[in-house]
């Protein structure tokens, strides 16, 4: 596994954990375990060793990279706990989960997945237009999957329900090449730390 001195040193992976119905989900979600392993990246993810949260962490495993798997009690006999990870961490709830899988990891990508893969993808998404916090958001638009989500946040900007001075970046990859040149792109331009945005979006809100 090679080693790597950049600002992305942990990815968090947010995924269904079914395979969906295109071949193209799995063969994405392993091939981007391997890029991380490749790039000396860990990944961070659900735990799970079915559906696409299995695929990207086989992808890893498989190329000698490392994996942080954070799944709740209640989880690991249905989405089948992967043992073989290196750290397997069992939270209490979902919220605990959640919050582990933010301080873990800097920066988020999205793979194809249901409503448990949307809420996890919209909270960073809400975290980040409140200021708190910048790290990358990347919804991996594999088929085109996430074209109708894309469509809401155009239509919610037009009606201004998202105000001009509180967007958020989020960046989209058609394939797996690109994701990870995005995501270090995005890190070194956001290096602001949050102590200085939030007063900024404070003024923004009022």
């Amino acid at each position: 596994m090679k080693k790597t001195n950049d600002n992305i040193k942990t990815v968090c992976v947010y995924c269904g954990s079914g395979p969906g119905t295109d071949p193209q989900f799995i063969e994405a979600a392993s091939a981007f375990g391997k890029t991380l392993a490749e790039n000396g990246i860990r990944l961070v993810y659900g735990g799970g060793s079915i559906g696409l949260m299995g695929a990207v962490a086989r992808g890893v495993l498989d190329h000698g990279g490392e994996v942080t798997g954070i799944i709740p009690d209640f989880l690991t006999a249905r989405e089948n706990a992967m043992e073989r990870v290196q750290e397997l961490i069992v939270t209490k709830n979902m919220h605990e989960r959640k919050q582990l899988m933010f301080d873990r990891s800097d920066a988020f990508v999205a793979f194809p997945g249901g409503i448990g893969t949307l809420e996890e993808l919209v909270e960073q998404m809400t975290w980040a237009q409140l200021g708190r916090h910048t790290k990358p958001i990347l919804l991996a638009n594999i088929a085109n999957f996430w074209e109708p989500l894309l469509s809401l946040i155009s239509h919610m900007r037009q009606t201004e329900f998202i105000r001009q001075g509180l967007s958020v970046n989020i960046l989209t990859a058609n394939h797996v090449a690109d994701i990870l040149p995005k995501l270090r792109e995005a890190a070194a331009r956001y290096e602001k730390p949050v102590k200085e945005l939030v007063p900024e979006v404070a003024g923004k809100l009022a």
